[in-house]
């Protein structure tokens, strides 16, 4: 019995952790693409640093008073809530340094103030969606349960949803990634990264966009998880689904590249491909969050 506790314990504490990070790349991920802030966090003093990271952990502990990350609260607990505070804070800066080193923006050369600097600022999103991650997007299986499983079963039973309800994941998925990328393809950012970008890198992004798009629709334990693993259609499978609409992500994002200017049909198809896989990561996580919404 205290080993099966224990394997319990263990895996609730990776769901939240999961729960958080996946809420950090919801909430910080416009942010990474922004040149500004990379300026800022190489040029920011000690001083400066110390004061953003004070300034986040009152942010975001007051944020875990209120609901945090974890499934279970104890908001009443001022210990747990900056327990919870300092937690929050380390996922955000593991994402954002995870993400800096795949968009090459921290490299073996980069100095240490410069990495810490970049590190610190651009966690700051990270961290406060980490906090966010239930408030915004909590499941809402106790407040559904009795309905969860009779709605479950008509969708099994009535074959004629299915593919409407195809549609309606490839429509939400590319509305959510047209958003995103509406923001971020009119940038020089992508150009940036583009052009620094190797093939191992860009293999490296995809898995990475697959993964934080599978975490954030069927991982993560946000709102109505169980439902959407239980639906049929056309690619409505959590794999399958999770690779069809990433497909549909790099097609908006392309799209976008395209409207603003950024791509001609005059490009050689290689410069195609590095813009739209340095724009795919956002806007898959849009698409991501546009599934959540459904």
């Amino acid at each position: 019995m205290p080993t099966k506790r224990q394997k319990n314990v263990w895996r609730s504490e990776i769901n939240d952790i999961i729960r958080g990070a996946c809420g950090g790349f919801l909430f910080g991920i416009p942010l990474l693409y922004t040149m500004e802030v990379w300026w800022i966090g190489s040029l920011a003093k000690p001083q400066l640093m110390m004061m953003a990271i004070a300034l986040m952990f009152i942010v975001v502990y007051f944020l875990n008073q209120i609901e945090g990350f974890r499934e279970r609260r104890y908001s009443w607990l001022a210990d747990q809530a900056a327990m919870d505070t300092v937690e929050a804070i380390a996922i955000g800066l593991a994402c954002s340094t995870f993400v800096l080193l795949l968009l090459r923006e921290l490299t073996p050369e980069t100095s240490l103030k410069e990495s810490l600097g970049k590190i610190i600022f651009e966690s700051v999103p990270f961290a406060i969606g980490v906090a966010l991650a239930n408030q915004l997007l909590g499941d809402t299986r106790n407040s559904n349960a009795e309905g969860e499983a009779t709605e479950a079963k008509n969708t099994t039973n009535n074959k004629g949803d299915e593919l409407q309800a195809t549609f309606a994941d490839l429509g939400a998925t590319l509305i959510g990634a047209t958003v995103i990328a509406f923001n971020i393809a009119p940038t020089d950012e992508i150009t940036m990264l583009a052009a620094a970008a190797s093939p191992p890198w860009e293999l490296a992004m995809i898995v990475t966009s697959l993964l934080i798009s599978y975490g954030i629709v069927f991982q993560a334990g946000f709102s109505d998880q169980q439902k959407r693993k239980q639906q049929k259609g056309i690619f409505q499978r959590p794999s399958s689904e999770t690779i069809m609409s990433y497909l549909v992500s790099l097609l908006a994002g392309a799209f976008m590249l395209w409207f603003f200017q950024k791509l001609t049909f005059s490009d050689p198809w290689t410069m195609w491909l590095d813009h739209t896989l340095m724009l795919g990561l956002p806007a898959t996580i849009g698409g991501a969050a546009g599934r959540l919404a459904i």
